[in-house]
């Protein structure tokens, strides 16, 4: 079968590419997918370039996303045929993910697609379209209306900060996106942002311990300094979700937003989260939350395309969402 391949040739020395791999093997309990969509992420560019706190076993595929048919299966649960999605836990990582023809995993992994989405479309939300619904979830199980104030995002030209925006624009929220690239501030604007503020103009706004309230919520992407200055600006009783690190794993704050205002920070994690949580998730994406702009938010590539992709995630030139199409 046809496969991107990571393989190790050195000491801190890769080499990507189109390869052909050996077919995988069904055992106990789990399923061969046959793929027809996949996509990228951010993660998978780390993992092309050998990036050990994603991937340590070489030769690796990369793909954190896979969506197909069901083409094997030793489990109860699923039958030859059905359409399904696989998202998180270890595939991609250490396990060979999905951008390839076909993928094994363990059945415990799998969610089925719900009937009202295609399986393209449930690859344009993937990972980032997990996370990021699972970051408005919270905002709204935790009171944040549409009426509470405005909602601020950060990352906003990435996967999951376009797909954020996007749903929170359906639901009637007005919506602050934060991003680097002046240059897509229109775009950010056609899918639902009501206004874009520059990082750089936000980061020169004060090292006070609090500023003035601003923000209901925020979805934050990026971490780092970024998430700092919104945590000083959240209205009381706000709600902040955190979820990524591409501006900087690292947080100096100080406690003044959570015990003056009540602010609560909460941690995202799409990977290793319940099935259960993530099929709920799915089933939104699929009906009341399913955006209408996802061609405004999607780059379709092949298999042939997902290195030089990569780059672009890798130097933060990457737009939307990638998806690849692997089969029909």
């Amino acid at each position: 079968m046809k496969a991107f391949v990571v393989e190790k040739i050195a000491d801190r020395e890769f080499l990507a590419g189109i390869k052909d791999f050996p077919m995988p093997k069904c055992e106990d309990n789990e399923i061969v997918i046959k793929v027809t969509y996949s996509s990228l992420n951010y993660k998978d560019a780390l993992s092309s370039i050998g990036n050990p706190g994603v991937t340590r076993n070489f030769p690796h595929i990369t793909g954190i996303d896979v969506s197909g048919t069901v083409y094997e299966s030793t489990s109860p649960i699923f039958k030859i045929g059905e359409k399904v999605l696989v998202t998180g836990y270890d595939l991609g990582m250490n396990t060979n993910g999905g951008h390839a023809e076909f993928v094994k995993v363990p059945a415990a992994w799998v969610a089925r697609i719900p009937d009202a989405i295609t399986d393209k479309e449930i690859m344009t939300f993937g990972t980032a379209g997990l996370t990021a619904a699972l970051s408005i979830n919270e905002l709204i199980s935790n009171g944040i209306k549409t009426e509470s104030g405005d909602i601020l995002v950060t990352g906003a030209t990435g996967g999951v900060g376009s797909i954020a925006i996007s749903i929170l624009s359906k639901l009637g929220y007005n919506i602050i996106a934060i991003s680097g690239k002046k240059e897509k501030s229109e775009y950010l604007k056609r899918i639902g942002a009501n206004e874009v503020i520059l990082r750089e103009d936000f980061l020169k706004i004060s090292n006070k311990t609090l500023l003035s309230e601003k923000y209901a919520g925020v979805i934050d992407t990026v971490g780092g300094e970024i998430l700092a200055q919104a945590l000083k600006q959240i209205k009381y009783d706000g709600v902040a979700t955190c979820c990524g690190l591409t501006a900087s794993h690292e947080l100096n704050t100080n406690v003044f937003p959570f015990i003056l205002r009540g602010v609560r920070l909460i941690g995202i994690d799409s990977v290793e989260c319940k099935l259960e949580k993530k099929q709920l998730a799915w089933e939104k994406l699929a009906s009341r939350w399913k955006i209408d702009n996802l061609s405004t938010i999607i780059n379709e590539i092949s298999l042939n395309e997902i290195k030089d992709t990569y780059e672009l995630l890798l130097s933060g030139k990457a737009v939307g969402r990638y998806v690849v199409k692997i089969k029909e």
